[in-house]
């Protein structure tokens, strides 16, 4: 799996993660498994204002260069887990804590996964789920 033959909105996503400096952000192909979605999206942030900031430039540019708005969205205001649904993919954005807690990514390891390397001057992350090695950009199952 690469990210240009990822959908749009799901493009469009990841970019705007990775201008508010989200780490660890990881693309779940789930369309093969029959989940109610298509994509997760996940990613995490630092603290309760990046996780914000994160979510609102999502937001902004699904809605700007779509005209996509979510469908649901959970927790935002809380520094832990930010859920929002758009349909064909989910937008999760963790704290380092609740990421590791939830491992989304081991839970549907089974799922194809591109994991993107971190901008620089994201913070470094270490999360276990990660430690395989792999080519950046490239997807993996375990």
């Amino acid at each position: 799996m690469k990210l240009d033959s990822l959908p749009q909105g799901v493009r469009i996503a990841v970019e705007a993660a990775q201008n508010k400096k989200a780490a660890g952000i990881t693309v779940l192909d789930l369309s093969g498994v029959g989940a109610f979605t298509d994509y997760f999206v996940i990613c995490t942030g630092f603290s309760t204002p990046q996780v914000q900031a994160i979510c609102s430039e999502i937001e902004e540019q699904l809605e700007k260069q779509l005209h996509r708005s979510p469908k649901h969205r959970e927790g935002r205001a809380s520094a832990e887990w930010a859920l929002i649904d758009f349909g064909g993919f989910i937008l999760h954005v963790f704290s380092e804590q609740a990421r590791r807690y939830y491992d989304l990514e081991r839970l549907w390891r089974s799922s194809p996964k591109l994991v993107l390397p971190d901008e620089p001057g994201a913070r470094n992350h270490s999360f276990d789920s990660f430690d395989d090695s792999h080519a950046a950009g490239e997807a993996y199952s375990k």
